[in-house]
């Protein structure tokens, strides 16, 4: 009788960890968006980031754990300009996309 084969970590596809995550403070019109776009492409994510009317930024982050938890590290502080009191993250089962993009206001 064969010994059942154990798959070993490097031949398992890697996790995506995806989240939403909504900025509250001073985060618009300081250029926190673009930030978030340079920032979230630096570290290799997809997902997209936008104003919403009430004055937060919303974005969705998906990608290695460890690049989504460095990102929501980052966005704790935000651009020089920002000043972000409150950041709440969501899990999500929203598609990021194949890019990371900016959306429209909502």
């Amino acid at each position: 009788m064969a010994a059942p084969q154990v798959a070993n970590d490097s031949s398992q596809p890697s996790q995506t960890k995806t989240v939403r995550v909504v900025i509250k403070g001073r985060v618009q019109g300081v250029f926190y968006r673009n930030w978030t776009i340079e920032n979230a492409t630096q570290l290799g994510l997809k997902g997209w980031v936008r104003n919403r009317r009430d004055g937060s930024v919303e974005a969705l982050f998906s990608g290695s754990p460890e690049s989504v938890q460095e990102m929501e590290q980052r966005c704790r502080r935000g651009p020089p300009a920002a000043m972000v009191t409150g950041l709440q993250v969501f899990p999500s089962n929203d598609d990021p996309g194949t890019g990371f993009e900016r959306k429209s206001t909502v």
